[in-house]
């Protein structure tokens, strides 16, 4: 029988990465990134990237900080997003004429017809990645995602 000191140090703390909620969200997010890549039609178009454009097209015209709230994006990456989205003609930028630090986003006729185009596929990503999922799992994941989101919008998850 190995003795205790056979075992690599702090082997016995009783802690399981693997079961840990930070690392079981970021393998079910990793999958789902997967999906989306090998779904979407739009090779160029990254998750994050839909995310944006839906944001700006339900908020538009709409300042950088709307954006960020909306899809939970650091201000950094999501700057780096639009500016990608700006290169491909997705979106337009302007300032706004009563504070011309303020810059204004809007979704361009491409960038709708785009999101128009990847809607189904959006809706398909989504049923892949709940998988085999039954429908009361899947409101129940979505339910305690929302709500752990929550905390951090400050009601304390209540």
């Amino acid at each position: 029988m190995p003795s205790s000191s056979d075992q690599p140090a702090g082997s016995d703390t009783g802690y399981d990465f693997t079961e840990q909620v930070g690392h079981l969200l970021r393998r079910a997010y990793q999958r789902h990134v997967a999906i989306f890549q090998q779904t979407i039609p739009d090779s160029q178009l990254t998750a994050a990237q839909f995310v944006v454009l839906c944001a700006v097209r339900d908020r538009q015209p709409c300042s950088l900080n709307e954006v960020v709230r909306a899809t939970a994006i650091d201000q950094a990456t999501v700057r780096g997003i639009i500016e990608r989205l700006k290169a491909r003609k997705l979106i337009s930028v302007s300032h706004d004429p009563n504070d011309r630090r303020k810059v204004v986003v809007t979704v361009t006729d491409d960038g709708l017809a785009l999101i128009d185009e990847t809607v189904p596929f959006a809706k398909q990503i989504s049923e892949q990645t709940f998988g085999a999922l039954n429908p009361a799992e899947r409101v129940a994941v979505t339910y305690l995602l929302r709500k752990m989101s929550e905390i951090d919008e400050g009601n304390g998850g209540s």
